[in-house]
């Protein structure tokens, strides 16, 4: 009889483990979601054996993270609850199987989430927060920072279970791994609103995590700037909160650092901190961050340049003195190559507003852009047919922002062949202003052959476009005009 018991045992756990084993592998999900394994899977968890029960749990998870049907069939084979109630029962191995599970099923969709929350887990994952343990306080966060990426609600209710201050503790433990999950679940925590930032804020988050900003570990780091992005983006409060754990200059050397991802999670930091108000832009500026950000998108591209094009955008709307501040720094040249490197439209049309609001202050701002011949890019994409409606939308205001500021004569003159109705009356408009006051750019206005194509241009009586014509060609002699 102890023979069969034996050969019963070694039967299951070979089981176990092969089914295990084969969820690794993407070929072999079909053949086993058909096989119905899941049902032969869940009276494993309840085995007197504590291996086949974790091995049982592990193939659970390896299943239910590979699609949501898969999910779906753990929520509908009633299987949660047995894994909730092992998470306050059994051994540290089990515990770590049985978060994984939870965290399998809750990451699809919200859906998913509210299955895991409904059935309990919030409680048991949180007491799990608590263990010694490092792997199974690791495994714990990420289940709940899985749980609360997904929305408002579900966020809430790891908060209202207790989780943030001790997430906070555990971004303090030594282990890197540790750090880095607790760090990724208080960000997916902050990420919905104010109140839930503002709930990692009182649990004292910020400093730990303001400490950890040259830790030498580039995971982490992408966690810890990622978090702090999340409490800046919501408010001048909590940008300020961020701003007081003297986060700058130390975090501008991570605009250097080897990995993507976190060069992108500190220019995202900037970003959020400098868009609230012209102090926080102004402080930025004061540390050297202006000019770190305009070398940032100098040595990038894609997606990862765009929140440094973005925070040039942001600093130049705040104020003229600001505007020239990205000036200095030599961001408008930067900015063109961006406008002429970059394929994706989003990017370009976030470069096209960004020189908009570098170039709408004064004609000494303008002057600035154009020089750098961004006016012929600007309409070239505003015309273009293959440039999303975003692009077309963002490249006109950014011309008409530039242009109702520019007296520069011979980069407005440029424009006056290729304009089409909506964008010449600005140019003219710009012509109509200057010529009356200077005489020297009168005289070129006739050589270089402008007046002739003023004659040119068919305009609507009584519109705008009229007026201006009229009121250039009333500053010179009629024979001229004729």
């Amino acid at each position: 009889v102890s023979r069969l018991f034996e050969q019963y045992q070694k039967a299951r756990t070979q089981f176990v483990q092969t089914i295990a084993e084969l969820a690794t592998r993407p070929q072999n999900i079909e053949t086993l979601q058909n096989a119905g394994v899941m049902s032969l899977l869940r009276p494993l968890l309840l085995d007197v054996v504590p291996t086949i029960q974790q091995t049982a749990a592990l193939a659970l998870g390896r299943l239910a993270n590979y699609n949501d049907d898969l999910a779906e069939a753990v929520v509908q084979g009633d299987i949660l609850p047995q894994l909730v109630y092992s998470l306050s029962d059994q051994n540290r191995f089990y515990k770590k199987a049985a978060a994984f599970v939870l965290r399998a099923v809750a990451k699809h969709s919200p859906e998913l989430a509210q299955a895991v929350v409904d059935c309990g887990a919030l409680e048991a994952l949180v007491i799990c927060l608590e263990e010694f343990d490092p792997g199974v306080k690791e495994a714990a966060s990420w289940a709940l920072g899985y749980i609360a990426r997904h929305n408002a609600e579900l966020s809430q209710a790891v908060v209202d279970a207790g989780a943030v201050p001790l997430l906070v503790l555990c971004v303090q433990e030594p282990e890197v791994a540790l750090k880095r999950i607790s760090a990724s679940a208080l960000s997916d925590i902050s990420k919905h609103s104010p109140e839930l930032a503002q709930t990692v804020v009182d649990a004292g988050a910020i400093a730990h995590l303001a400490q950890m900003i040259l830790n030498p570990d580039a995971k982490l780091k992408r966690q810890v700037f990622s978090a702090l992005s999340q409490i800046s983006k919501h408010s001048v409060d909590l940008a300020e909160m961020v701003v007081e754990a003297e986060i700058f200059p130390a975090v501008l050397t991570g605009l250097k650092d080897s990995d993507e991802y976190v060069k992108k999670n500190v220019a995202t930091l900037i970003r959020e901190i400098a868009k609230h108000t012209p102090e926080l832009s102004q402080l930025i500026a004061n540390t050297g961050g202006i000019a770190a950000v305009v070398d940032y998108i100098g040595e990038c591209n894609g997606n990862v340049r765009l929140p440094g094009i973005m925070m040039l955008g942001y600093v130049a709307a705040h104020s003229d003195t600001l505007a020239m501040a990205v000036i200095v720094s030599k961001g408008v040249p930067q900015l063109a190559i961006c406008l002429s490197e970059e394929k994706e439209d989003h990017i370009k049309a976030a470069t096209a507003w960004a020189l908009g609001q570098i170039g709408r202050h004064t004609p000494e701002h303008a002057r600035a852009v154009t020089a750098a011949n961004i006016l012929p890019k600007l309409l070239s994409l505003y015309m273009d047919t293959d440039s999303s409606e975003d692009l077309q939308m963002k490249a006109k205001k950014a011309l008409k922002n530039i242009l109702q500021k520019c007296t520069h004569l011979p980069a407005l003159e440029a424009l006056l062949h290729d304009a089409p109705t909506s964008i010449l009356k600005h140019v003219v408009g710009q012509f109509s202003k200057v010529l009356p006051h200077d005489s020297k750019a009168r005289r070129l206005f006739v050589t270089s052959g402008g007046l002739k194509k003023i004659q040119e241009i068919k305009a609507e009586p009584g519109s705008s476009l009229q007026e201006y014509i009229n009121t250039i060609n009333n500053c010179y002699p009629e024979e001229i005009v004729r």
